[in-house]
């Protein structure tokens, strides 16, 4: 949706032209920065990861522990809130428009399936663009709902699916994944063969998410997504949040973060396992103190944070080609670097990567207005207005 694409803010009782929202374009730049920094272990290997030492050595703690309080699961929940805002944005726009809201809107959903299932069989199955698709067909439902059933339903859908990831985290632990074990050498036949090899693989894993995400991460996006809509309508995204707000929000996240890092370091696999469940609690209010902050730094100007509001604009086509760019690095240029490289090392390529994203994106918005890949799914969701609407559009 346009909050992985173009958001444009049009809030209620002012005008109806389009006007973009800074604060909502430095938030979603953050957002597709932040997310290389844990898909950045998965590039190589799209399924367990980046790969432990037997003895984890101390950098690699420390910078573990860091995830676990600032970037685990962070901004993946700031692209959903976003999501929402664009699922927000849009149903208002389209009506105002006399356009059906929701027979465009579907159309967009349906798309980015499309492009989610290209994506993740063809490119790099960590996708999550086809979970928000589907996640984007629940939240539409309730659009219409007022704000405190917005927040009620958003909280029980995220609760949903931190109850079904308990249950997989019980019934089915994952077993540790250590470099140079018998199950990585297994993995790095499979993800370092040949190309062909890895499409059956992706294949394999994609048909297998089509279960799984129903039951699980489905519930936690639309729940996060109707959370973004409720907030966008309360104005947050103008002023930010309250001051004892953000106390509770900063007491969550280290309450939870704490209780991740304490599981996560276990040698019981199930508790190792169930650390992945509270990565679900723990990521939400540090995404929101995270919002805030930059809400506040930018104050809906332009000019602050320039080049992160590009980076924001340009959000979709930036995260696919991060994994494209991933995927050619580990895959195929160098794949010996999952032998190689500890937490550190893959933390310095994110950051080289994320400049030069920055940079690419301010160079690339100089000479056009919109993404490649925006552009694109926009141009394919486009609907075809009747007379009486296009009469409607021109007088808007």
């Amino acid at each position: 949706m346009e909050s992985i694409t173009q958001v444009t803010n049009t809030p209620e009782n002012h005008s109806t032209t389009p006007v973009r929202n800074a604060n909502i374009d430095a938030i979603r730049g953050l957002a597709v920065l932040g997310i290389l920094f844990m898909n950045i272990y998965y590039f190589g290997n799209a399924v367990s990861g980046y790969a432990s030492h037997e003895i984890s050595p101390f950098h690699d703690t420390l910078v573990e522990l860091f995830s676990n309080f600032f970037l685990e699961g962070r901004f993946i929940s700031l692209f959903a809130m976003l999501f929402g805002v664009g699922l927000a944005v849009q149903f208002d726009r389209y009506s105002k428009q006399n356009i059906d809201a929701y027979k465009q809107i579907k159309s967009r959903l349906k798309w980015l399936l499309v492009f989610g299932a290209v994506h993740g069989i063809v490119i790099w199955s960590g996708d999550v663009l086809f979970a928000y698709g589907l996640s984007g067909f629940l939240a539409l439902c309730y659009l219409k709902l007022d704000n405190d059933k917005l927040i009620k339903k958003s909280l029980l859908f995220i609760a949903i699916s931190v109850f079904t990831f308990t249950l997989f985290s019980i019934f089915s632990p994952e077993e540790r994944f250590i470099r140079g074990s018998e199950l990585f050498e297994e993995e790095y036949l499979i993800w370092f063969s040949t190309y062909s090899e890895q499409l059956l693989m992706q294949l394999f894993v994609f048909i297998t998410l089509l279960f799984f995400i129903p039951l699980t991460l489905m519930w936690f996006s639309a729940g996060l997504m109707l959370l973004g809509v409720a907030l966008y309508r309360k104005g947050i995204f103008q002023q930010g949040f309250s001051k004892r707000h953000l106390i509770w929000f900063a007491l969550a996240s280290i309450f939870f973060s704490t209780l991740d890092s304490l599981l996560s370091f276990s040698e019981n696999p199930i508790l190792h396992t169930l650390s992945g469940v509270i990565v679900l609690l723990s990521a939400i209010p540090m995404a929101l103190i995270y919002m805030h902050l930059l809400i506040k730094i930018c104050q809906n100007r332009s000019t602050v944070l320039a080049p992160l509001q590009k980076v924001g604009r340009l959000a979709f086509s930036l995260y696919i080609l991060q994994s494209i760019c991933g995927v050619l690095l580990f895959r195929h240029f160098e794949p010996t670097l999952v032998n190689t490289l500890d937490r550190p090392d893959y933390m310095l390529i994110a950051i080289g990567y994320s400049i030069l994203q920055l940079i690419l994106a301010t160079i690339y918005l100089n000479y056009f207005n919109q993404g490649p890949l925006e552009k694109l799914w926009r141009g394919l969701a486009k609907a075809k207005p009747n007379a009486t609407q296009k009469r409607a559009i021109k007088e808007v």
